[in-house]
């Protein structure tokens, strides 16, 4: 029985006589975009919001149809919440941000008591208080650094332009938002021009991305390319190719900084990379969930579960920042209560298409290694996989699931020897820090009970966490999709031990040394979060909040606040 809509047909590789002529026209139209200022940039990125307004229901659309999703599901609303709302915000974003000549308003800069500053940049006014009521976001600086802005616009108007540069954006597969999102930070924050190349999972969203980022193409500043390995490796050793952004996998970026097998491992180890050219990546991570012991109600217990679930489930587990292990505390009166609340609600969440190429061989790996696997779902079509829970996970140094990713719907349960929040927190820290592979993202559930009982070893333990995205109480979905937040590894990685990555992308208030960034959300959100897998009207929200973000207003909220409210 096949009952997912087919995917649309595949695009024709570009020839890399192709690929050379748009190298060449980005590399003479570099210098155009460094010449051009503040104000010329930002009515660019407006005229391809315009466009996004007009095409957002195609790529949504396309984006569905990819990933099996029937037309009108939830998979369809998240192909707007994952897509093009978070891409209108990040156009949105950093054109305010050019307004202000590179020097966008910070809500404010706190230092902490060891002189880290700390930059407030969620809520900026009302109207982020009205439709994220009660969602802060601060970026925490690099420790002996200020929080400045927009380096290169500070330095242009002192007189001193770069030459710019080609970068080559090699494509994420699995949200649509982030290919063009990468192109965005590269063009306003690095100064560079960009050639796209689709990654082949998600390529026919490129046509759709080349209709919206017009303005950008006719101009000389953006080219879109598509294909596979070669067209790849043909782009990334270009000569006129200064610079090359990554996201997808550790094992990508090591083949091709180092080589593929063998010749890659030799280069590793001697420390001579096949490319000398400046490289920025987002790899992914084993992301842990740490549940803090409290007494919760049986209302709380369920929210949370379905949250835990949601954070699996989106976009069918195909996330660098999807749940992967949820910690808890063996001693905790409400542990076993938790976990069968959780796969209770994975067990009523619809199994979707495993679209990814990989994903049944990732999942035939994994359930070999646990044998006691737990699988959950109705499954009645040969292209979707169960819901899977991995039983019986040490905590221990090496184990396999703690050091490798599970590119499908797959988590895990992990228990720390801990009977309450005190002793849980003092394990649970160094566990993410040091036995997760990984530092991209990573979420902690506290109620406020438990959280003031805490004190003060609750922020600290905030800030001996070393991940670059730290979502408490809300998904680190949230960290990617506000765009006020960076999006990237914790600083650190080189590159022999790449883990997950180097460099951030989002950051809409463009700060110039972030360390991490911290979102916070209340226990409970009401009405129900859009990230959450059980919401019953995510393609409507979707829809309006693509449209609000292009141009938000209070006159608009009402809007907004009725699609939400019927989730």
């Amino acid at each position: 029985m096949n009952s997912f809509p087919p995917s649309p047909p595949a695009i024709p590789a570009t020839s890399l006589a192709d690929c050379d002529a748009k190298l060449e026209r980005l590399h003479a139209a570099r210098g155009a975009w460094v010449a051009l200022s503040t104000g010329e940039r930002a009515a660019l990125l407006r005229d391809c919001m315009e466009l996004l307004k007009v095409h957002a229901d195609a790529w949504a659309d396309t984006g569905r149809r990819i990933k099996g999703y029937p037309e009108g599901s939830n998979g369809h609303g998240e192909e707007f919440l994952g897509g093009t709302l978070a891409v209108m915000r990040n156009l949105r974003l950093f054109a305010e941000a050019l307004e202000a000549g590179g020097q966008p308003a910070l809500p404010s800069v706190t230092t902490r008591p060891d002189g880290q500053k700390v930059a407030r940049v969620f809520p900026q006014g009302l109207i982020d208080k009205l439709t994220l009521g009660g969602v802060t976001c601060d970026i925490w600086i690099e420790p002996g650094k200020e929080a400045s802005q927009g380096r290169i616009y500070r330095d242009k108007a002192a007189g001193k332009t770069g030459e710019g540069g080609v970068c080559v954006v090699l494509g994420a597969g699995n949200q649509s938002s982030i290919p063009p999102m990468d192109v965005l930070y590269k063009l306003v924050v690095d100064d560079e021009v960009c050639l796209l190349k689709m990654n082949p999972v998600n390529e026919q969203v490129g046509p759709v991305i080349e209709e919206v980022f017009a303005p950008l193409v006719e101009a000389g500043f953006l080219e879109v390319t598509y294909g596979g390995i070669d067209v790849g490796r043909h782009l990334t050793d270009h000569p006129l190719v200064t610079s090359i952004h990554i996201t997808g996998s550790a094992r990508a970026h090591d083949a091709i900084i180092w080589g593929p097998g063998a010749e890659g491992e030799e280069r590793k180890k001697a420390g001579t990379p096949r490319l000398d050219k400046l490289i920025t990546s987002e790899l992914g991570c084993v992301s842990p969930v740490l549940v803090i012991p409290g007494d919760w109600t049986p209302a709380e217990l369920d929210y949370q579960a379905r949250h835990v679930a949601s954070m699996l489930a989106y976009n069918c587990g195909f996330n660098c920042n999807g749940a992967r292990l949820i910690v808890l505390a063996k001693g905790w009166k409400h542990r076993d209560a938790f976990e069968q609340l959780v796969k209770d609600k994975l067990a009523a969440t619809p199994t979707r298409k495993a679209y990814y190429p990989t994903a049944q061989a990732t999942w035939k790996t994994f359930t070999e290694a646990y044998p006691e696997h737990t699988d959950l779902g109705t499954v009645e079509d040969p292209a979707a996989l169960p819901w899977t829970v991995l039983e019986g996970v040490s905590a221990d140094d090496g184990e396999y699931a703690l050091s490798n990713e599970p590119w499908c719907g797959i988590f895990s349960f992990v228990d720390l020897e801990a009977d309450d929040a005190a002793s849980y927190v003092a394990a649970a820290i160094p566990f993410a820090n040091d036995k997760c592979w990984g530092t991209l993202s990573i979420n902690v559930l506290v109620d406020p009970r438990t959280e003031k009982a805490l004190g003060a070893s609750f922020d600290q333990a905030i800030a001996d966490l070393r991940y670059g995205g730290i979502g408490i109480n809300c998904w680190s979905g949230l960290n990617y999709g506000l765009v006020n937040a960076t999006w990237g590894a914790f600083p650190g990685h080189p590159l022999d031990d790449i883990q997950s990555g180097q460099g951030v992308v989002h950051n809409g208030l463009l700060l110039d040394h972030p360390q991490k960034s911290v979102v916070r959300a209340p226990w409970i959100i009401k009405p129900t979060p859009a990230w959450f897998t059980d919401h019953r009207n995510n393609l409507a929200l979707g829809r309006v909040m693509t449209q609000f973000e292009a141009a938000p207003s209070v006159w608009r909220i009402p809007g907004v606040a009725m699609a939400a409210f019927k989730g």
